[in-house]
């Protein structure tokens, strides 16, 4: 009950909060989308150099999300910055995205493929018209994995001077104000499966009955 009337007293000061954590995981998810979503592709006919970036993405992911923040703020140029809080989610996105799309991409069946070339398609005709509409259930399950991972992970660059609900539970431990720090985990739990439903949604009307893969 004490936590309710703590949200509620302080409700202005929470959405701002939940806004501007949207905003920093929103802001990652455009570049992560960018970045992997390109390299994932080129990479497709590479194994090496693909079997190379997934075992450094694979050891990225293995860090704790608050040594690589500690790592970024020791750069020139990153610092205690939005820059820096970015740059690690955009990291940690790296193999969720990257993976599902190199694999995807890499698993549509090779008849349809030489079927389209039969038909005289060029490379980047089967690219943009066969592979990546039959990859797109698994690279969407991808991003959907990234997003709702970010989430959790924005949380603790309230520790690099962001603003967002992770400030509420760590002045809550501070200040040993359990009603604070209830609510701040509370709404970034909430926030996590919120968005994971959304994706869930926008998944099945995006994507083909046909395609569709088991939420």
């Amino acid at each position: 009950m004490s936590t309710l009337k703590y949200f509620i007293k302080n409700i202005d000061k929470i959405t701002d909060l939940t806004m501007e954590h949207i905003e920093l995981i929103s802001l990652a998810m455009c570049f992560a989308l960018i970045i992997w979503i390109s390299i994932g592709i080129l990479i497709r006919n590479h194994n090496k150099l693909a079997n190379g970036l997934l075992g450094v993405a694979s050891i990225i992911m293995s860090i704790p999300s608050i040594s690589i923040y500690g790592i970024l703020v020791t750069i020139p140029g990153f610092g205690l910055s939005r820059l820096s809080a970015v740059f690690a989610l955009v990291l940690y996105a790296m193999l969720p995205i990257m993976r599902n799309v190199y694999l995807a991409l890499n698993e549509v069946d090779e008849s349809i493929i030489e079927a389209a070339r039969g038909m005289g398609m060029k490379k980047n005709q089967i690219l943009w018209k066969i592979q990546l509409p039959l990859a797109f259930p698994i690279i969407f399950a991808g991003v959907r994995v990234a997003l709702v991972m970010m989430v959790g992970i924005a949380t603790l660059a309230v520790y690099i001077g962001e603003r967002n609900l992770g400030r509420l539970i760590q002045q809550g431990i501070t200040r040993t104000h359990m009603d604070m720090v209830l609510t701040g985990g509370l709404l970034v739990a909430i926030l996590a499966i919120v968005v994971d439903g959304v994706m869930a949604l926008i998944q099945k009307k995006l994507i083909s009955p046909g395609l569709h893969l088991d939420s």
